[in-house]
């Protein structure tokens, strides 16, 4: 009873993403801002549809259940725009670690490592599973953007070259999806969505 306790806490506890809010705005919705929640099952979603992309072989279930989780610590770090300055996203990076810790930590233990490595690995983005997963993390804001002018990027004065750093994990790992990318940036830095340097 006491794992179904903490199980049941930890399930409450998530409940605290949905009112976690990014930069991205949802347009189908009157432009308001998305929410950690819904990023993470659509990104999940994207990562299931797309997959078929990269060129060496990705074990689905597992990215999957990187994109489901990777947002959790939000609820006790807050989220950090993508293009924040180093040195803010240098003590998220600690805010979050100590979220996963806290989070995670109440689970019964054998699930609180298991998810702990499976987010430490997002984080470090070394496998080939985690470079994905981190690459879809950055295709969906690039699509939600495209098609709203521009969106936080146009807000945020963000520049074509963090863009194209952001989704560098899909140049070698799925080289079609990264033509695509690439493709977009520059339409949205004609359009002046992006800052050319």
């Amino acid at each position: 009873m006491e794992a179904l306790n903490k199980q049941l806490d930890f399930i409450i506890e998530l409940d605290r993403l949905k009112s976690i809010y990014r930069q991205a705005l949802v347009k189908s919705d009157k432009n308001r801002f998305e929410n950690s929640a819904e990023h993470s099952w659509h990104i999940t979603l994207t990562a299931q549809i797309l997959h078929e992309y990269a060129e060496e072989k990705v074990d689905i279930l597992r990215v999957m259940n990187m994109l489901l989780i990777h947002d959790i610590v939000e609820i006790d770090a807050g989220d950090m725009f993508a293009f924040s300055d180093s040195a803010d996203i240098a003590a998220q990076a600690e805010k979050e670690l100590a979220a996963a810790k806290r989070l995670f930590g109440l689970l019964p233990e054998q699930q609180f490592n298991k998810y702990q490595q499976l987010w430490l690995e997002f984080e470090a983005a070394e496998t080939i599973d985690a470079r994905f997963a981190k690459a879809i993390d950055a295709v969906l804001p690039l699509l939600q953007n495209m098609r709203n002018n521009g969106g936080s990027w146009a807000r945020h004065s963000v520049k074509k070259s963090q863009v194209l750093k952001r989704n560098r994990y899909l140049e070698g790992l799925a080289p079609q999806l990264w033509q695509y990318v690439c493709q977009q940036i520059d339409i949205a830095t004609e359009q002046g969505w992006l800052l050319d340097e």
